[in-house]
């Protein structure tokens, strides 16, 4: 199938089969993928908690107001944005530039100094919010290398992120939850998987200036 294809067979799973898992290599093209997702500056301001124990998956569950994906799915994807950015982690990611590119950090002084610069200008408020936005960018890479690889998945936003943050220990890594990802294969009974993608037109959805 060429991606187009891909993405008319993806869609929200509502029932997963509890007894296929992917494999460690699935697992790592996904997450491997999703690494490569488009971020402002690069910056990626957020982390991937890829939760595969059973117990912290059931408390999980009852904080997502018990839906079955949470549980029935191979794998469960946190993605938690940066509590407090501020200038280190720009420090750490041009120090992570120089060192990838071998340069010299201080050539990196004046786009060092631009990122500073938005970021000192967030307020708390602001930061959680574009934070949150680099989190998003993330999932739809993810949801598109799922696709792409014949994984099934389902975004979530059906939970109480102060629970996660408790169950997940996040407050204590300068972590918050932002939005989830159950990944794994749809149950043969899952009839949402028969029904037919309802999307806007292109003539409705795209305007060409």
């Amino acid at each position: 199938m060429d991606i187009i294809q891909k993405l008319e067979w993806r869609y929200a799973v509502k029932k997963f089969d509890p007894v296929k898992k992917l494999t460690a290599t699935q697992l790592d093209r996904i997450t491997t993928a999703t690494r490569l997702s488009a971020s402002s500056y690069g910056l990626q301001p957020y982390k991937m908690l890829v939760v595969e124990n059973p117990a912290i998956r059931e408390r999980l569950k009852a904080a997502s107001w018990n839906q079955s994906q949470i549980t029935d799915a191979s794998h469960l994807v946190v993605f938690a944005r940066v509590r407090n950015l501020n200038e280190s982690h720009v420090d750490d990611y041009t120090n992570n530039i120089a060192a990838t590119r071998n340069i010299n950090p201080e050539d990196l002084a004046g786009f060092a100094g631009m990122m500073k610069n938005t970021v000192s200008h967030l307020d708390a408020a602001g930061a959680a919010v574009w934070t949150s936005k680099q989190a998003y960018l993330a999932l739809g890479t993810l949801l598109t290398a799922a696709a792409a690889e014949g994984i099934d998945a389902c975004p979530m936003e059906g939970f109480d992120a102060n629970q996660y943050d408790e169950i997940l220990g996040l407050k204590d890594k300068g972590l918050a939850t932002v939005v989830i990802a159950a990944i794994g294969f749809r149950a043969e009974d899952d009839v949402m998987q028969h029904a037919k993608k309802v999307r806007k037109p292109i003539a409705e959805l795209v305007e060409v200036i």
